[in-house]
């Protein structure tokens, strides 16, 4: 597919290395021609210097045979000019990043006016996903995602205590039909391996026939584990913290915004119903006991530096609040996070980019998907004969650590794969995948060069 991308930015560049795992050709167009020329020379795209918003360069590009453009610029209201000046010129489907709350209060007006397909919005993306696992605690709809023949469940391990202190090797003899594909620990999701051990705080995602997955799910659930949440503190005032303090506060809970600039402050005071706003840096610790943080259920530190959110994670957890939740952009910094014991740490970027992908997918690939904690996603493909995962033993397919075949769904069979495990085409394929290994991912799935005639 032609694709065009608006904006060569952390998430422009983030959608572009995971298109380049697939079957498509990228054209990057941006207005500031230094970073255009480190992009063409680490990547297969071409690079235009301009403005996205001129009509003649849209047109030079013939921007009407192209089957997707997504606009990522800094500024909203250019996205969405973009967005429909490539609409109108006859692009068969339009993507603008939005951000600003007053745009996505009239997001669906927007859309049908300026003839836009789709909206994204990272800081909202991000705001779901803390909310999801704060008010409801599970990832999965009540534990457990089902699909077909095929189930997956979640729980904590002290529920099944007899698998703590196992490798994966082992838990195979306790669990021969069933698979686990992924590991909760410290605030990362990790895909297990064979040596993989699993430990006492951990939370299992743990894939198998639908029936025995059932089963399992009605003795390992815990209801209602969460509705004692009542009191969240929110450090950056920020669109995160904005969008996520306004959704707390209609749920019910207590909600206070500590946010350095005043007049930051003030846009909060006026727009947000029944939310303290405290003015100050959370960074002097005298603030945050003064404001009672040993009393919060949950912290979440949402400003726009990584180093900063994270220290305050860590000055929380050893508060002893339960739920520490750190918004962190960098991936460079995942292996520290998980030796932090923080509970969970989000890059809106890898969200927002793996939704744009499965969107530009639409249904040719992907049959459903699913965010797992905001890290990783569980998707269904149909195989084609084609593509490189097919017609190989899995043992040969050097997938990359982040990416496990969980099931396959064969007929009325379902098979928990193993090694020699051969995936065939028209197989219906259960993936558990990082969202940082997205891109190696898309090579599995697109097809093979040299088999079209």
């Amino acid at each position: 597919m032609n694709v065009a991308i608006v904006g060569a930015g952390k998430l422009g560049l983030k959608v572009i290395s995971a298109l380049l795992g697939g079957d498509h050709s990228i054209t990057v167009i941006d207005k500031d021609e230094e970073i255009l020329s480190k992009i063409s020379q680490q990547m297969d795209v071409l690079t235009v210097n301009g403005n996205g918003k001129s009509i003649s360069l849209l047109k030079e590009l013939g921007i009407g045979s192209f089957d997707f453009l997504l606009a990522s610029t800094d500024r909203d209201e250019k996205n969405i000019v973009i967005a429909s000046f490539a609409k109108k010129l006859g692009c068969t489907k339009v993507i603008a990043r939005v951000r600003d709350p007053e745009h996505m209060n009239q997001m669906e007006f927007i859309k049908d006016t300026m003839n836009i397909d789709y909206l994204v919005n990272p800081d909202l993306a991000i705001t779901m996903e803390i909310y999801k696992y704060l008010v409801e605690k599970y990832t999965l709809n009540d534990g457990i995602f089902t699909s077909g023949k095929t189930a997956l469940v979640q729980f904590h391990v002290k529920k099944m205590k007899q698998l703590i202190g196992l490798s994966m090797v082992n838990v195979k003899k306790v669990l021969p039909t069933m698979l686990i594909v992924a590991i909760s620990r410290n605030g990362k999701i990790i895909i297990p391996h064979g040596s993989t051990v699993i430990e006492a705080g951990d939370t299992i995602y743990l894939i198998g026939e639908k029936s025995e997955i059932t089963a399992l799910h009605r003795k390992v659930h815990e209801k209602g584990k969460y509705t004692k949440l009542q009191k969240v503190m929110i450090i950056g005032g920020g669109k995160t913290g904005y969008y996520l303090a306004r959704k707390l506060s209609e749920f019910g809970i207590a909600v206070k915004v500590i946010e350095k600039e005043k007049e930051r402050c003030y846009y909060l005071s006026t727009h947000l119903d029944d939310v303290m706003i405290l003015h100050g840096d959370a960074t002097d610790t005298s603030l945050l006991e003064e404001e009672n943080i040993d009393e919060m259920d949950a912290f979440v530190t949402a400003t726009g530096f990584d180093e900063e959110n994270l220290l305050l994670a860590l000055m929380a957890k050893r508060h002893g609040i339960e739920d520490v939740i750190s918004k962190v952009s960098r991936t460079s910094y995942k292996d520290l996070i998980e030796s932090m014991g923080i509970d969970m740490a989000l890059n809106p970027l890898d969200i927002i980019a793996s939704t744009i992908l499965r969107y530009v997918q639409g249904s040719k690939k992907i049959i459903s998907s699913l965010l797992i904690q905001g890290q990783a996603e569980i998707m269904e493909i149909v195989a084609a004969d084609n593509m490189h995962l097919t017609n190989i033993p899995l043992s040969e397919l050097e997938l990359p650590d982040g990416v496990i075949i969980a099931a396959i769904h064969r007929g009325k069979q379902v098979i928990i794969p193993h090694g020699e495990t051969v995936i065939h085409s028209d197989d219906k394929v259960t993936i558990f995948c990082l969202l940082s290994d997205i891109a190696e991912l898309e090579g599995l799935l697109k097809p093979k060069r040299g088999l079209h005639l």
